[in-house]
């Protein structure tokens, strides 16, 4: 199945901490080359529930986001990377 990354798809952001967090694609880099990863996957900017308990008060917890995020198979680090759900890094 072909699946194409667009605003409001749900993936997975990898932080620099390795932690994964459920995220929402809020733009798509799709026309900038060196955002593309090898299998074509484009990069993005997402938005996520923070992870920090800190950030949390009697209205919940804080959103977070991050920009330019490229897919998986293109960033080398342990994190700062989208992945699809069903996707492990490789």
């Amino acid at each position: 199945m072909e699946r194409k990354l667009e605003v409001g798809s749900s993936i997975v952001y990898v932080d620099q901490f390795a932690k994964a967090h459920n995220a929402l694609v809020t733009v798509v880099w799709g026309d900038i080359p060196s955002y593309q990863s090898p299998t074509g996957q484009p990069g993005c900017n997402v938005v996520f529930v923070s992870g920090d308990a800190s950030k949390a008060d009697q209205y919940g917890t804080q959103i977070e986001r991050e920009t330019s995020v490229v897919h998986a198979t293109l960033q080398p680090a342990h994190g700062r990377y989208w992945r699809w759900a069903d996707e492990v890094k490789k």
